[in-house]
């Protein structure tokens, strides 16, 4: 496929990265239309042909969804994208931060209020809910939300209701809630500080964002995409990046996934000088991987880094998942460069 075809929707020109996912939607301002496929989709990689297809599906089905994943996937971004290839798309996409706001200030948030429902009520103010009728509410890190506000929710999705601070008059509600955490909701239920009603509730269609180090393959066409956004946004002219600097990236753990990966490049734009980008202008940490890896030796590193991951660090039990002996794990950690500590602080 080409980098500069794109999936045409009836929304704004957004450009949608998760994991390597890299994606134009680009607004018609007409008609309702997907062209065949995901024209212009980075996907080279099977985990990511096949997130796109659940994608797709998931868009069509008018159900809540809770996205997860590792921090740097493009978590809300692909909420965007559902909303975008939904029925929904002519509704407006309203996005609610859970993690900044106290419990009082989010129950305003989301639900809205009367004049003289608190000392500051000055005006009566819709929330985020009723802002979003017809279209669809994103709510990021919802293992923050308070169980007060968590039992609000759980009435709206029921009696599709709601009622502003300080009223006793309900609001019908229309909206599509897309959910998000890079918190496991499902300890957070065992903890006592998520419902599993709600959790129930929200989680009808799962959707789980494949972290870079599954599909590192899908990295040099990432990289060329960036450069070329870089330099139309910079103004330079560079070409790319050199084979060796593509190495160092391809063998990179990339702990914060695309995000991190968007760093990188912006990083070296601003040292590179010359027409590619080469290791000198890379981080130290990324510059200082072990390169030269063939495809096998990538497949096996992604698969060990998820075993740790699974495991907790423990090399034994990551041999035991990945049937190998805790000598071939070692050896595969010294030979990979794999940093433990920082991969389990992902």
């Amino acid at each position: 496929m080409k980098n500069d075809d794109f999936v045409k929707a009836d929304s704004e020109f957004i450009t949608i990265r998760t994991g390597q996912l890299l994606l134009e939607v680009k607004s018609l301002h007409t008609n309702q239309h997907l062209e065949e496929g995901y024209q212009g989709l980075i996907d080279q990689a099977p985990v990511m042909q096949n997130f796109f297809n659940l994608i797709e599906k998931v868009a069509i089905a008018d159900v809540p969804i809770v996205i997860t994943g590792q921090c740097g996937t493009g978590k809300e971004l692909v909420a965007r994208m559902i909303h975008d290839l939904s029925s929904r798309c002519q509704g407006p996409f309203v996005k609610v931060n859970c993690a900044v706001c106290d419990g009082n200030l989010l129950e305003s948030e989301l639900f809205g209020y009367v004049k003289g429902a608190f000392i500051d009520a000055d005006n009566s103010r819709i929330g985020r809910l009723e802002a979003a009728q017809g279209g669809t509410i994103f709510l990021n890190d919802i293992g923050e939300i308070p169980l007060a506000i968590q039992i609000k929710l759980l009435r709206m999705l029921e009696e599709k209701e709601i009622e502003r601070v300080g009223a006793n008059s309900p609001i019908k509600i229309d909206v599509r809630i897309i959910s998000a955490s890079n918190k496991n909701l499902e300890e957070l239920i065992a903890n006592g500080r998520f419902r599993e009603d709600l959790y129930f509730r929200l989680n009808v269609f799962p959707i789980a964002c494949p972290p870079l180090c599954d599909h590192a393959e899908d990295i040099p066409i990432i990289v060329n995409h960036l450069i070329q956004r870089n330099n139309l946004k910079t103004g330079k002219n560079i070409a790319g990046a050199t084979s060796e600097a593509i190495d160092k990236m391809m063998v990179y753990a990339w702990p914060g996934n695309v995000r991190e990966l968007q760093n990188v490049i912006d990083y070296a734009f601003t040292f590179c000088s010359s027409t590619r980008i080469d290791i000198q202008h890379l981080p130290a940490v990324v510059g200082r991987a072990a390169g030269n890896m063939n495809n096998d030796d990538l497949v096996k590193r992604a698969g060990l880094i998820r075993a740790l991951r699974q495991s907790g660090g423990n090399r034994s039990e990551a041999a035991r998942i990945l049937g190998i002996s805790r000598v071939t794990v070692w050896k595969q950690i010294t030979k990979f460069g794999i940093d433990i500590p920082r991969e389990l602080a992902v």
